[in-house]
């Protein structure tokens, strides 16, 4: 099982173009990055608790880097020396919570919201995978990674150069359109080309 211990998990905001346009959203100039907490992080086949607070909770599934060594200041050519791998990651987020709070720290930080797995994979080509998210096996998201607006390289540049990555820690790189509702009894089924299938519970 996979179990990785990182400081932080910093996720980027509105990446996929088909995305930006299925919510008549202008494309961004560069990152919105937000942060969430690492004691949202579950794993493979363990449960996401819909919290009290919330009436409406949603599934975002994305493509998560994990960084491999201590890095600050990066250049997108050299990115990719400090990558250990890719997994996947579910951006569970409050939506009701996220509108109301007008931002998103409470939305995106409960206990459960952060699923990541079933593994890290290193040889594949991250700006070319067919990404979805199904649930109770109907398909929700379905799109690929080619739509990102900000490559994985990029990413770490812009965001080492804001905060030191250290080994383990997380960088979440959007999610398609099509996030949608979850449910109590719900199965999530996050699928990604050449990395697998996460698979969560909803209670």
């Amino acid at each position: 099982m996979l179990n990785i211990n990182p400081t932080k998990v910093v996720c980027v905001g509105l990446n996929y173009r088909d995305h930006a346009e299925e919510l008549n959203m202008e494309i961004p100039e560069e990152p919105v990055i937000f942060l969430k907490p690492t004691s949202s992080i579950i794993y493979h086949e363990e449960k996401i608790v819909l919290p009290k607070q919330s009436k409406r909770v949603d599934h975002e599934v994305e493509l998560a880097i994990v960084i491999g060594k201590k890095c600050k200041d990066v250049k997108k050519e050299d990115a990719l020396d400090y990558i250990m791998g890719y997994t996947i990651l579910n951006d569970v987020t409050a939506r009701d919570i996220q509108k109301r709070d007008g931002q998103w720290t409470r939305a995106k930080s409960f206990d459960t919201f952060c699923p990541i797995g079933p593994k890290i994979v290193k040889d594949i080509d991250p700006g070319n995978l067919d990404i979805q998210l199904r649930v109770n096996k109907e398909i929700r998201q379905k799109s690929n990674t080619k739509n990102m607006i900000f490559s994985v390289e990029e990413l770490i540049e812009f965001i080492s150069e804001v905060m030191t990555l250290y080994p383990h820690d997380i960088i979440s790189t959007g999610t398609p359109p099509g996030v949608g509702r979850l449910k109590r009894g719900d199965v999530v089924e996050c699928e990604i080309e050449g990395i697998g299938i996460l698979r969560n519970y909803v209670v």
